[in-house]
């Protein structure tokens, strides 16, 4: 499992011109399966996420969390963080959950974000989607189990 987390002032996520996912201030999560990702992956993902002191406190330093803040996360599934460009000019994709494993995987890691306590919001699973995002920092980090 693999993560892109980006702290975002707002972000969005539209599919054929609607907006489907919508968030002010707080995290956009670009997230990947690989075959042998399981709930205990999730878990500690979740975990991580909601737990990473990456929004600034009083004194400006990365010391609050997403939790701290109060604020929404966006999930956005991403098979291509799995792409392998190590050969040739077009990326190989071999490492990336099937559609049939990732999507169970992504809808468990959505519930254990809002199991959580936190507002979380989506794109759609394997549509063409655009993400408009404003990274506040910025602050990306790559996150994998």
């Amino acid at each position: 499992m693999k993560t892109v987390l980006q702290r975002v002032s707002r972000a969005s996520v539209t599919v054929d011109g609607n907006t489907v996912g919508t968030i002010g201030a707080g995290l956009v999560v670009l997230v990947g399966f690989t075959p042998g990702d399981d709930q205990g992956r999730i878990d500690w993902m979740a975990d991580k996420i909601v737990g990473l002191r990456v929004f600034r406190d009083d004194d400006g330093k990365m010391n609050r969390s997403i939790a701290d803040v109060g604020g929404s996360v966006l999930v956005v599934s991403q098979f291509t963080l799995y792409g392998n460009v190590s050969k040739g000019r077009r990326p190989s994709f071999v490492d990336a959950a099937a559609p049939d494993e990732a999507i169970p995987l992504y809808e468990a890691f959505v519930a254990a974000l809002r199991e959580r306590g936190v507002a979380v919001e989506t794109g759609e699973f394997g549509a063409v989607m655009e993400v408009d995002l404003v990274n506040d920092g910025p602050v990306t980090l790559v996150i994998e189990r």
